[in-house]
């Protein structure tokens, strides 16, 4: 039985393991694997999405600061 159902997920592809009964995609890792990945995101300052310049205020100002129109005579 095991080499037929080998050739019908070779053929038809295998079910993902990655959704719960209800189709909600579902990560499984270690509760270490998780919290090294929030510390990731919130003490590195390369990693932040908060430092970003695009998100800093004063930066927005001169980014979208467009040339006034020339004037018709």
């Amino acid at each position: 039985m095991s080499v037929l159902n080998k050739i019908g997920d070779f053929l038809f592809g295998r079910d993902p393991k990655i959704f719960d009964e209800k189709g909600n995609v579902v990560h499984v890792h270690p509760k270490k694997k998780w919290d090294a990945w929030q510390n990731r995101m919130k003490n590195d300052p390369h990693m932040n999405w908060r430092n970003h310049s695009g998100t800093q205020l004063e930066n927005k100002a001169t980014l979208f600061k467009q040339d006034k129109p020339a004037e018709k005579k």
